[in-house]
Formats: C-alpha cells, structure tokens, sequence
C-alpha cells in the first residue's frame, strides 16, 4: 500500500459525510502536523486580509474627511500610509496564494494516493468494469475529479471564512457609522438602519439566487459527466489506433465522437439555461450594490449628521457586508462544480470499497469465486463453478490440485479456459468456488497479449519491476533465451513498444521477462499463439531448460506440445456435468 495513504474510513451515508471523512483522514495522517501548521498559518492570513480591509475602510473615511477639509498635510499623511497599506496587502496576498496553492496541493497528493491505492488494489482497476454503480470512467475522477474538488474545496472555505469575519467586522463598523432613523409615516426609530438594510439586501438576493440556481448543480453534474465520457472515447480510439486503421473504422470514430460531443453539447446548454437566470440577477444585484447604501445613507449627510468620510465608510461598509452574506449567491456555480465532483469522487471510493469488503468475505453463499493464499504449497481448487456474465454455465463443480513443479497442459473451448485462467488471477467474478494460490511463491500470469509500458525497452521487459532490479547481462540473458537478442541493441531507446513491435516479437518479451524474472509460479494463456510450430517448440524446451523447477500451466490449442507436461486437461463448455479428462500424457486416454 502506497505510504501516503491513511486507514480506510468506513463508508458513510451520503457524499458529503464520507467526503467530509476523508478531509479528517488527511487531517490526522502522519504530515498532520505540517498540514495542520500550513492551515493555521492559511487562517492567520486570512485574518491580516480581514484586518488590511478594515484599516482600509478607515483610510478611505480619514482621506474623504481630509478632502472635504481641503487639509492637505493630512493628505500627504495619508498617502504614505496608503502606500504601506498597499504594500503590506501585497505581502499577505502573495504568501496567502502560496500556502492556499500548497494546501490544494498536498490535499490533492494525499487524495491521489488514497484511490490510486484501491484502483491498483486487486485488480480493482479490471473488476471494476463488471461491477454495478456510478463509477464510469475512474481515471477522470482521480485526475479532474479530485483536483476540481480539492481546489474548489479549499477555495469555498477560505472565502467562507473571510466572509465570516468580514460580516463581524463591518456589522460593528456600520453600526457606529450609520446612526439611527426613522421609519417614514410612522415615530418609529431604527437604530443602525443600514445593518437592518443589509441584511434585507442580501437576504433577499440569497433566496432568490438560490432559487434560480437549483438547475445549476444538476445541469453542472450532467455536464461533467459527459465531458469525461468523450475523453475516455477519444482516449480509447487513441489506445487501439492501430486496429481502427486496418478495419478502416475512422468513419465509425468519427460518428461515435460526434455523438459523444452530442452529449457534451446538449450538457454544455442545459448549463447555459441554468447561467441565464442567476447571471442575469447577479449582473443586476452586483450594479446596484455601489449605488444602494448612497441613496439611504444620503438624508444622514445632508441633515449633517454625517461627514463626507462617514458616508463613504458606511456606504463602504455596506458594500462589504452585503458581499459577505451574497457568499452562497456569488459561489453557487463553484459549489455546484464542487459538489459534482465530491459525488463522483466518493461514489467511486465507495464502490471500491465495496470490493475490498467482497475481497475479504469467508461466507461463499454469495456466490463469489474467493481467491485466497494457503500456506500449502500447491495450488488447490475447490468446487469451482464458472459463468460467463449473461449466468450461461461454462465449468461446474471442478477440483483441481496442481503440485510444486507439475507442468500442465491445458486445451479445450476457449472461452472455458480463459474463464479458469482469469478466475486464477482474480479477474473473474461471475461463479462461486474456492482457489487457494501456493503463498510465498512468486506467481506470474502471461496473458495472450503482454502489456508494453510506453518508454525505455528496458523498462518494458523487467515491468513490473524496476529496471535497477536487473543488470544488462541478465536483461541480454533473457532476450537471448527468448529468441529476441537483436533487441538488446534497444534497451535504452523510448518507444510505444505495444504498437512499434509486431505481436510475435511482443509475446517473445513476454516470454523474455519469464527468463528474466523467473517465477515459482508460471500461468500462460495462448502466450506463443503467434509462433510458428518449430518456435513454439524451441521456447518449450528452452522454458524447461532454464526454469526447470518451476511449475507452469499453460493454455494452448496447439498440438504436438504434450510431451512436454506431466498432464493435460481438456476443458468443455458444460450444460451442467462435469470437467472433462485430466490424464498424465504418458497414459493418454480418449479426451471426453
């Protein structure tokens, strides 16, 4: 597990509460006391902003006073007041922005880590895909996903903070400065009228910001939606570009990217719809702002209760308090993107984590395959029942118990011995059964197609590990051994190896970092299908030569391999009855 990544938290009701959980994981991790130091000091700054503006609003009431006496002393005073001002909100902004970045970053790092951990945790990157629930697309949530929710995150919550203290602090200011007045037609006096204005102001411009922003938290999750749907749609074109070229599939790609774009465009305007009506009002709200706490406070002034400076302080100060309480208006479209994100994040670390329980469930009766390690060293399957995914039955009530150092042969109906081969390596939940894998033993699974990292040919051939791991004589070994010496040339050269080799020189790498690594533990499924007969046979011999005591069961449907195993087992599509021949080849009997 990676090191960053904290306890698993349970899973808790609603997107919000398990978010919220997970914030208070990264909270206590083991750098909490760095993040817990870089939030205080994120709060002390936000404090000195608050404190720059309330010096500010009494520079601007000192500098409209000076003016209105014509004191111009007083003036140049404050003018170079101002400039310390000024260049103290520069030094606090700066090193605001600088610790706010690093907080959404390291948040964001921790994050990464903790469903990066479970996406790369048994397989759940593969499984996922055959397992129910809002999880479309899980390399778009932890790379947009988790960035929009930890920026915005932070974001909101500074600016809800500052927003707080804003509202206290000019609450006090426009209660000192406003004075009091009289309600028209009536003797009723009211006593720091312009706070009991504010809060109308902005209470009204609240309800009805929200009421016109509902649309907008669901038309910004729609959008979201179908924005990472064409990027996996372009991404996957880009990933089997070459098999779309041979079946001249263009014109296919092309109309299923614009039928995605489609979807991008229908999303992009049920958001558009749900802007018009809280942009409108907002652009309304925002232009009578400046010109609202004038107008009211403007009898005060001409009676002569007020100076210059005080009306501008009030009106000011006005301003300020109405933007603290217009918060949820002014970041509704952010908390709508937030809040997207936060649903997509969590429904995917929920998901997951309804795997790893699955994972770690004794009680088969729900009809799982339990894939599990024993201390014995055999491999040992156990009333295993094989499925395909529409419940159609491929293998029913099979045992199998393979010894250290047995190599098995193993033929039939493809899709029953692919079935058993993913089933081995956890990749296949549709049945039930019990697979007890040798633990301590290293296994190694060679799929018919290997995979090729992108990047140094050396890389590709020690993947999954290291290339430090292994010296050159070894690496040259191993191509030697798999007919693919020529490549030794390349060890250094970067390429795409999954496109730039042909499929016969990447099933020999395969095979190369068999020799390479060489496992207890070998599981090959039609790996050499693209060798001829004389070079499936020379890798043969070469495997029994070199790893002589490990133990291998390969799945192949060419002939003329079985003298070299001990067995072999002919699997059948089952209608339900039982598995087929399982014979030593010294003693071949007719196949069932």
């Amino acid at each position: 597990m990676n090191a960053m990544a904290p306890r698993r938290t349970p899973i808790a009701s609603g997107a919000g509460r398990q978010f919220a959980a997970m914030a208070r994981d990264y909270w206590n991790s083991e750098r909490r006391w760095l993040v817990r130091g870089a939030v205080l000091l994120l709060i002390l700054l936000t404090l000195a902003q608050v404190a720059l503006a309330i010096w500010v609003s009494y520079w601007h009431r000192d500098l409209f006073d000076a003016l209105e006496a014509r004191e111009t002393g007083e003036l140049l005073q404050l003018t170079l007041v101002f400039v310390l001002i000024f260049v103290l909100t520069m030094a606090v902004t700066a090193l605001h922005l600088h610790v706010k970045r690093w907080v959404q970053l390291d948040w964001r790092q921790w994050m990464t880590a903790l469903l990066l951990d479970q996406w790369m945790t048994g397989a759940h990157h593969y499984r996922l895909q055959f397992t129910p629930g809002e999880h479309d697309n899980p390399d778009g949530r932890i790379a947009e996903d988790i960035r929009i929710a930890t920026e915005a995150a932070v974001g909101l919550a500074h600016s809800l903070l500052y927003s707080v203290l804003i509202l206290g602090s000019f609450v006090d200011i426009l209660l000192s400065v406003s004075g009091s007045a009289t309600l028209p037609g009536t003797g009723l006096v009211v006593p720091g009228y312009m706070v009991v204005m504010a809060f109308l102001y902005a209470g009204a411009g609240t309800a009805l910001g929200l009421l016109l922003g509902r649309p907008l938290i669901r038309s910004t999750n729609w959008l979201q939606t179908v924005e990472a749907n064409l990027r996996f749609g372009l991404a996957r074109a880009r990933s089997h570009s070459e098999a779309i070229a041979l079946m001249h599939g263009e014109g296919f790609e092309r109309r299923s990217a614009a039928r995605l774009f489609a979807d991008v465009g229908r999303g992009w305007n049920r958001q558009t719809v749900a802007y018009l009506g809280i942009v409108s009002f907002s652009t309304g709200y925002g232009t009578l702002l400046p010109v609202f706490p004038i107008l009211i406070a403007a009898p005060q002034y001409m009676a002569g209760a007020m100076s210059l400076g005080l009306l501008m302080q009030a009106a000011q100060a006005f301003q300020r308090l109405t933007s603290a309480l217009s918060w949820p208006v002014d970041n509704l479209g952010e908390l709508a993107r937030c809040r997207a994100s936060i649903d997509r994040i969590v429904s995917l670390y929920q998901d997951m984590l309804q795997l790893e329980r699955g994972d770690h469930t004794p009680d088969q009766a729900d009809g799982r395959i339990r894939v599990s390690h024993s201390r014995h060293p055999d491999l040992e399957i156990r009333g295993l029942r094989l499925s395909t995914p529409t419940g159609q039955l491929l293998l029913d009530d099979f045992d199998l118990h393979v010894r250290h150092g047995e190599r098995i042969l193993i033929t039939g109906d493809p899709a029953v011995t692919v079935a058993l081969f993913k089933a081995v390596a956890g990749l296949w939940p549709w049945g039930r059964g019990e697979i007890a894998l040798p633990e301590g033993r290293e296994l190694m699974f060679l799929p018919q197609h290997p995979f090729m990292p992108e990047g140094p040919l050396r890389a590709a051939l020690c993947y999954p590990y290291e290339p430090a791991r292994y010296d050159d004589a070894a690496l040259h070994r191993a191509l030697e051994c798999a007919g693919i010496a020529w490549l030794a040339r390349r060890l250094d050269d970067s390429d795409d190896w999954g496109r730039v080799l042909p499929l016969r020189a990447q099933q020999r790498l395969g095979m190369a970092r068999l020799f390479l690594q060489q496992p207890g533990w070998v599981f090959i499924d039609q790996a050499t299908d693209a060798f001829d007969a004389k070079d499936e046979i020379c890798t043969m011999e070469m495997l029994h030569h070199e790893l002589p005591s490990t133990t291998l069961l390969n799945i192949s449907l060419h002939n003329g391999l079985s003298h070299f195993y001990d067995h072999k087992l002919v699997l059948k599509r089952q209608r339900p009855a039982r598995i087929q021949s399982y014979r030593p080849v010294r003693d071949p009997l007719p196949e069932a």
